[in-house]
């Protein structure tokens, strides 16, 4: 069953192919090479701000990309912002932005100049999104160009960086802003406490928005200053009221930050919500099967827990902060569902953590009979990974950043194959078209053949920083570095 909401054919709305999270496209036609000089298979290219992570979604003739606000657009929303621009899908012009002002008091809430990292989720006219201050925004995707819809109609202040005293005044409001039509904000209402900046891809199921929060440690790296923080809500996509959450004691045991998304499918014979939280366990929740009544926040019903990678220490798992030998697990891509099996990519902390990653696969067949699912097979992978794994043909493709991109049977977790790409990656690879794109962050952009041997199609070394996953849609590949993103199609 596919969830309502989710849109199919040629365009990409949301991160990952579908509900599952898969990184693969049903799209055709696509090359295996671009030149940013010459032109070669380039439709068109646009520059972004100094530093992009976010993925590109395309839905509706639109482009929609995350990035700093280092080259501003508008004389009016300058100084250091995070920035959704929302782009021509012909041309890449520039339709509107949603610039907001960086989060106040400290810096590890919004770290300076790296803009905004999530990417947005689309539904018809509305773009959902969770920006750099933590808040989840629902925007209109016609912008102001059919003027400023309600219920919040206050975007003048919003836009407004506070005063050194505090106070805020009204901005007025141009052609190239965007227009929010409601905002929920995880940290005033839910109690959350973002680190570094928040990361998250709603995921759609009928009235419903499941998004991770983004809670984590504060500026020491060693204390939980919300220890009851959810780690998982649900909003109304409607209203954007919280109508659920976890309550399963998480945060106090994240040792780093919240920055998986969950994902949606049959595990086990059941629908179910699959979760990987910053404490190093995955989680099955049961989706939610009505409205809560006004005022009431319903708890997510928890179906089974399971240790990601077994070796989950005890005590106070803050006390391995720079222990590059031991300690806790995280997970910064999404769990990926296929045939009622979860795929997930992790390890020790790329920043913090222990040098162990593994890419595994858990199943519900039990030997012991157990409701959790059990590791049917775990490779190890290098270091560290911020990958989600894209499942194509009976393998799996997963990247570290320990320069390498693996290809792996996922029904035995046997290494395939594995290519050294010449740099550290933050990017997950995308499948389509019998290809697998992924980028480094040394500027590498690298094609191979979908295939259980190794091919290089194409390689192309783009000069800047490749931090974020290739987005097909529309027979074109929309590629990102650091300053700018390329619309990249065949002729």
């Amino acid at each position: 069953m596919i969830p309502s909401g989710y849109a199919l054919g040629a365009d990409q709305p949301q991160w990952g192919h579908a509900w599952d999270r898969n990184l693969v496209s049903p799209e055709r036609g696509l090359p295996t090479t671009f030149n940013p000089t010459n032109g070669l298979n380039l439709a068109w290219s646009a520059e972004l701000g100094t530093e992009t992570y976010s993925s590109p979604i395309v839905a509706g003739g639109r482009v929609y990309i995350g990035t700093n606000n280092e080259h501003p657009r508008d004389p009016h929303r300058a100084g250091d912002r995070g920035v959704l621009l929302c782009l021509d899908e012909r041309d890449g012009h520039l339709l509107w932005q949603h610039a907001a002002p960086k989060r106040e008091l400290d810096p590890y809430y919004d770290w300076p100049k790296t803009g905004l990292s999530s990417p947005v989720t689309v539904e018809g006219h509305h773009v959902y999104l969770v920006n750099n201050r933590g808040e989840v925004v629902c925007l209109d995707a016609r912008g102001m160009a059919n003027g400023n819809d309600g219920p919040f109609r206050d975007e003048g202040t919003y836009l407004q960086p506070r005063n050194p005293d505090g106070t805020q005044s009204a901005s007025a409001l141009g052609p190239l802003d965007a227009d929010m039509l409601w905002v929920y904000d995880l940290t005033r209402e839910a109690g959350i406490w973002s680190h570094d900046g928040a990361h998250a891809s709603i995921l759609i199921d009928g009235d419903f928005l499941y998004l991770n929060t983004s809670t984590g440690v504060d500026n020491t790296h060693r204390v939980i200053r919300t220890p009851d923080a959810p780690s998982l809500v649900v909003l109304n996509k409607r209203t954007g009221r919280l109508v659920a959450r976890e309550r399963e004691g998480i945060a106090p045991n994240v040792f780093h930050c919240t920055w998986s998304s969950p994902a949606l499918g049959n595990v086990g014979g059941h629908n179910t919500l699959v979760f990987a939280a910053g404490n190093g366990f995955l989680y099955g929740f049961e989706p939610l099967s009505r409205q809560p009544a006004d005022g009431e926040v319903a708890t997510l019903r928890k179906r089974w827990q399971v240790e990601f990678d077994g070796d989950h220490p005890a005590g106070d798992i803050h006390a391995f902060l720079s222990n590059r030998r031991e300690g806790p697990s995280n997970v910064y891509g999404m769990p990926v569902l296929q045939e009622g099996r979860i795929f997930v990519a992790g390890g020790g902390d790329w920043f913090w953590g222990k040098n162990q990653s593994w890419l595994k696969c858990f199943s519900m067949h039990s030997p012991t009979g157990d409701p959790a699912p059990v590791a049917a097979w775990s490779t190890a992978i290098g270091r560290h990974t911020m990958a989600t794994p894209a499942l194509s043909g009976g393998r799996a493709y997963v990247t570290d950043s320990q320069y390498a991109l693996h290809c792996i049977d996922i029904k035995t977790g046997a290494v395939l194959w594995r290519q050294d790409l010449g740099g550290e990656m933050w990017a997950s690879a995308l499948v389509a078209d019998g290809k697998v794109y992924v980028g480094t962050r040394r500027g590498g952009f690298w094609v191979f053949r979908d295939a259980p041997t190794p091919e290089v199609l194409g390689h192309v070394e783009v000069g800047t920083p490749i931090n974020s996953t290739v987005t097909a849609a529309n027979h074109t590949l929309f590629i990102t570095t650091m300053n700018r993103i390329y619309a990249v199609r065949a002729r």
